[in-house]
């Protein structure tokens, strides 16, 4: 179905190919699952499937590659359109009416679809993606994974053979991703529909993959079984770091298999205790809400909510359309809010200036890129000094502490997504807010990034900052948070120490805690630090 004939992709400026030599097949109906490093070209390969790359991109394409027998050499996106449907990162960017019901019949209009069948398409997958009660209301007003679910289903209405995703599952919470997944790999099983899905959160994803593609550090991929390539791949899921360090054979891709094997291991770990910080919170309130209501129109976002936030590191966490980003704009004194008080240090965010209000509160939203608005990252980063009054150069140096390389003259549109997280991390910081406030952070990143980013996020609260993070990846709540807070319905149903919160709940809790339950244990690190297994570390 796709062929890839020793393809290379060099972007204009660029001397080092983004992709080299790739050489790749994905049959009739398979799932191929793309990984590598955040930046590595997944994107690229992804985008060369429609001829995104490079008629819309630029650059240079040499080799061939065929869907369908089509060459996308000479067939553009729009001659593809029947064929190939295709989910971004930034799935928003991609919508193009009003309303949700018109998203969906949208490609079928522009591929003169009879009406009769737009109208029963639009119906199953309204079902199907649980979105039949947000039908009538506009895109700007859904949530995040809500605009993800309806860019999937804009996709599968026009009823393509291919469907091309580009981590289709980062904005969902642990439900929602699942019936989502379950979704795709129906089509899959089902109708034979060919997948290509581009996912770092591989745990969510990586059990449905019948191929698993990985674009290597330097652009080229190699591609086999999930378990061959995850064998010796650098970035695996817990499961698989678990699985090779214990040298279960053949490797787990489930749950449900690692348990079998993890019979021996949960036996040696009863009553060990993990080594867990505790007690790391200051024991003052950095910031203090009482009674905060945040309403759109006759949707209460956030309903009568108090919440005390010290020098630690909190999940704020949730099904989408919980509250999570109501709740942090409102925090910072930009968002909406119908009634209610907001304490950092004697002040409301709210009633300061924009100016003073940073220094109180800084948020990194969810898309990074909405607060970017200059040529360059070097002219980013003087307007932050310039804006938050500081001495030029303050920004400069955050941002090398927390990516560096970054070079000032480069777009910042350019940069892969952790490092435009990075970048306005850097901007927000340079105002020395007492509250760093980010929402669905690890979005775009991979597990070593990640592990960068708990570690920056460590530092911040130990330096007196508290710290809140509304995410659905359970993987870094549980490495990186001593906290998590649940929203649901803008109210909080629970409030507590990570390992209490998430090992008791079957939708949050993180692979470790599935396979060793009911022992408390959270991470693959933590079971290292313990010393109750050694990791084998793979490299490119």
């Amino acid at each position: 179905m796709i062929t890839f004939d020793d393809v290379t992709i060099t972007y204009a400026g660029r001397d080092i190919p983004a992709l080299r030599n790739v050489d790749l097949t994905v049959e009739a109906g398979e799932l191929c699952l793309v990984v590598g490093s955040t930046g590595s070209g997944k994107s690229t390969l992804l985008g060369a499937i429609n001829g995104l790359v490079p008629h819309f991109t630029g650059g240079a394409l040499d080799g061939r590659v065929t869907v369908a027998g089509r060459d996308t050499r000479t067939h553009k996106p729009r001659d593809l359109a029947d064929l190939i449907g295709v989910v971004t990162q930034d799935p928003l960017a991609g919508c193009v009416t009003d309303t949700l019901e018109e998203e969906l019949a949208y490609g079928m209009e522009q591929l003169a679809v009879p009406a009769a069948t737009m109208r029963k398409r639009v119906e199953e997958v309204l079902d199907v993606l649980g979105l039949a009660s947000l039908r009538a209301r506009p895109l700007r007003e859904l949530s995040a994974g809500q605009v993800q679910r309806a860019a999937i289903g804009a996709a599968l209405t026009a009823n393509p053979r291919v469907l091309v995703l580009d981590e289709p599952t980062s904005a969902l919470d642990p439900t929602g991703a699942e019936e989502v997944l379950s979704t795709i790999t129906r089509l899959v099983h089902d109708l034979g529909i060919t997948v290509v899905m581009a996912e770092h959160r591989l745990e969510r994803v990586v059990q449905y993959a019948d191929r698993v593609a990985r674009v290597t550090a330097d652009g080229r991929v190699e591609h086999g079984s999930p378990r061959a390539v995850l064998a010796t791949a650098p970035i695996a899921p817990p499961i698989v770091e678990l699985g090779r360090a214990c040298g279960w054979e053949p490797l787990p891709l489930s749950v449900r298999d690692a348990r079998r094997d993890a019979s021996s291991l949960r036996a040696r770990l009863d009553g060990v205790v993990p080594p867990r910080a505790s007690g790391t919170a200051g024991s003052e309130p950095v910031l203090t809400a009482r009674g905060l209501v945040v309403r759109y129109g006759p949707v209460v976002a956030v309903r009568d909510l108090d919440l005390v936030l010290r020098s630690e590191v909190v999940a704020l966490m949730g099904r989408n359309g919980a509250g999570k980003s109501s709740l942090l704009w409102t925090l910072t004194g930009a968002g909406a809010r119908e009634r209610g008080r907001v304490d950092v240090g004697g002040a409301d965010p709210h009633e300061c200036s924009p100016a003073d209000a940073r220094r109180l509160v800084g948020l990194v939203p969810h898309t990074p890129a909405d607060l970017l608005y200059l040529d360059t990252v070097a002219e980013e980063l003087a307007q932050a000094d310039h804006e938050a009054g500081a001495t030029p150069g303050t920004a400069r140096a955050r941002l090398d502490a927390l990516a560096a390389g970054i070079e000032g003259t480069m777009h910042p549109r350019d940069l892969s997504e952790g490092q435009r997280l990075a970048l306005v991390l850097a901007i927000q910081l340079s105002a020395g807010p007492r509250v760093v406030l980010l929402d669905e952070p690890t979005r775009g990143l991979d597990y070593d990034a990640k592990r960068v980013l708990a570690r920056i996020l460590a530092d911040l609260a130990a330096q007196g900052h508290a710290v809140a993070v509304s995410t659905h990846d359970v993987e870094f709540a549980a490495a990186a948070t001593q906290r998590v807070i649940v929203l649901a319905d803008g109210e909080i149903v629970a409030d507590g120490p990570t390992a209490d919160v998430v090992v008791a709940s079957p939708a949050y809790a993180p692979q470790v805690a599935k396979i060793l339950a009911p022992l408390p244990w959270l991470t693959v690190d933590e079971l290292a630090r313990a010393g109750a297994i050694t990791l084998t570390g793979a490299s490119e």
